[in-house]
């Protein structure tokens, strides 16, 4: 296995992440169906995530492919089947991705599926069951779509709209399905379909949704869309979107901040994040924000695919990016790889985000191509040492969990037994999830928060959060998107190194409101409540609120 460094620091040598998937209740199995080879639609993958479905403070497991399953989490480690109880055993199709954001402001978790020619909009029946408003809202299945995610696109408007990229022109009737490669028959790459934009609804609070991709310049992508992650990158108080596509330039659509309807200008080049370091464009797949270094800017990760460096694009400010994938010691760790979901996580509490890569070929018979490639690859984890250069390095990879080579697809991540260590859900297409729990003995305190929208949106979505711990301060964003396919825990997470309090912690909400908080004790979650200055602490579940 490929290694960016010879010495390991402390921090990297004890990762201990013990795939408890198995023992925890959890059984679940991809399988793809068809005659080999795979063709590029059967190789795409599916996501899952965590997210509360039922509200009452423990992470639940939603696993997507052609049935969905959810799993109710006890916030023990345990978890149960819940899929026929919460109605979701009758849906079935190419399911792929999933986005989880609450689009009524009801308090309860609703869930968006995409899929090859599908679309899914799951209203949660105040966590007891789901139902399908899919056609009553407005939306219409996607020719191809990928990943998707919530956010509130108009600042203030206290709404989540749904952003779902869309992948390329494909047909299982018209083809072409397979491919000559080195004389071996293989699924076709990228290049031999054309490219399809993603689309962009906009809520209207009322349980409809209006497609405003034309009308807000989120038509003028390249297509070919894998990864979606949405950040305020800027500090302009609206969210952009940060679009990864296969083998094409990747896209970034600022908004303008003035004017009460969203207006994207696409970025991509001009900001340095369309191509990487030399000027080339890759496979981008997975995607995601996150301020590395601490300088208190949204950096962005795009995993690549076999034989292209990964992207790390350090955000100079004044709109600028730098790709320092190399310098920082991702860019050619991950070479012999095909990358999809990928997350900054602070998996150690010491205040610095490290990164995780879940790996996996799309060419179910490339070792008859290239002899030195295979279709089951390892995930990757880098420890960041410093922020500065070289930051990360890959760590000791002594977790025969983290090692087992997997056809790896979509990646999650979040605290599932509310231990203040960030755990990991990986997709395995041709295999059983993994739920990596993080039993890390070298980790430093950690505070988590639990937002709560008043003027906007319920989720807190786009919310950013700087935590002032003596004379450092670390910046985190309410999110769930980014990954492949797939959406994390809520929480926002900071780790703490050897801190035993945050000294002082601002919100600033998407409706442009900002808490200010004091002297917040470490190690425990707590929930606050846009312009409320109390801070409730989360030992007790949270209870739901009445619809805005």
């Amino acid at each position: 296995m490929m290694r960016t460094y010879a010495h390991f620091t402390e921090a990297a040598k004890t990762v201990r992440f013990v795939d408890v998937a198995n023992t925890t209740g959890i059984h679940y199995q991809w399988t793809i169906e068809g005659k080999r080879p795979l063709n590029i639609l059967q190789t795409i993958g599916n996501g899952c995530a965590f997210l509360d479905y039922d509200n009452d403070g423990n992470l639940d497991l939603l696993l997507v492919g052609p049935k969905l399953a959810l799993y109710k989490g006890d916030g023990k480690g345990h978890f149960t089947d819940v899929t026929a109880a919460a109605g979701l055993e009758k849906f079935s199709g190419r399911f792929l991705g999933c986005a989880v954001g609450d689009v009524d402001g009801d308090g309860y978790d609703d869930v968006y599926i995409s899929g090859y020619r599908e679309a899914l909009l799951l209203h949660n029946e105040g966590g007891r069951t789901f139902r399908d408003i899919t056609q009553e809202a407005g939306l219409k299945p996607q020719p191809w779509g990928t990943s998707c995610a919530f956010a509130e696109t108009v600042p203030g408007s206290g709404r989540l709209d749904l952003y779902m990229a869309n992948y390329a022109d494909f047909s299982l009737d018209v083809g072409p399905l397979l491919c000559m490669q080195h004389d071996v028959e293989t699924s076709c790459g990228p290049k031999q379909y054309k490219p399809l934009p993603g689309v962009l609804y906009q809520n209207d609070g009322h349980g409809h949704f209006t497609d405003i991709t034309q009308a807000s310049g989120a038509a003028a992508v390249q297509g070919r869309g894998l990864g979606v992650a949405f950040a305020d990158y800027d500090g302009s108080g609206r969210p952009s979107l940060a679009l990864a596509n296969d083998e094409l330039p990747g896209d970034l659509l600022r908004p303008d901040p003035h004017g009460p309807q969203v207006r994207y200008t696409n970025l991509g080049e001009s900001s340095g994040t369309a191509y990487d370091r030399e000027g080339n464009t890759h496979g981008g797949m997975g995607l995601d924000w996150g301020d590395y270094d601490n300088d208190g800017k949204f950096d962005l990760l795009v995993a690549t695919f076999q034989g292209e460096p990964r992207s790390l694009y350090h955000n100079d400010g004044q709109g600028q990016f730098s790709d320092r994938g190399f310098q920082m010691g991702i860019g050619s760790a991950g070479v012999p790889y095909v990358a999809f979901g990928c997350k900054f996580f602070d998996y150690d509490n010491d205040g610095r985000l490290d990164i995780i890569l879940a790996n996996g070929h799309v060419q179910d018979n490339i070792h008859e191509v290239d002899h030195l490639s295979t279709y089951r690859q390892p995930t990757q984890l880098f420890h960041n040492r410093s922020g500065k250069y070289p930051g990360y390095e890959e760590a000791d990879q002594t977790s025969p969990d983290l090692m087992r080579p997997i056809v790896g697809r979509g990646l999650a991540v979040g605290d599932y037994d509310n231990d203040g260590r960030v755990d990991v859900l990986i997709v395995d297409s041709e295999g059983r999830p993994l739920l990596l729990h993080n039993e890390c003995s070298a980790t430093g305190h950690w505070l988590g928060v639990r937002l709560v929208g008043t003027k906007s949106n319920r989720d807190g979505y786009g919310a950013v959060l700087t935590a002032k711990i003596g004379k450092r301060a670390l910046i985190q964003q309410c999110q769930t998107c980014g990954s492949y396919l797939s959406a994390s825990d809520r929480r926002v997470h900071f780790g703490l190194d050897r801190a035993k309090r945050v000294d002082v912690l601002t919100v600033r909400w998407p409706s442009g409101h900002t808490d200010t908080y004091k002297n917040l004790t470490a190690d425990r979650y707590i929930a606050l409540r846009e312009g409320d200055p109390a801070v409730k602490s989360e030992s007790a579940p949270p209870a739901p609120v009445a619809a805005r």
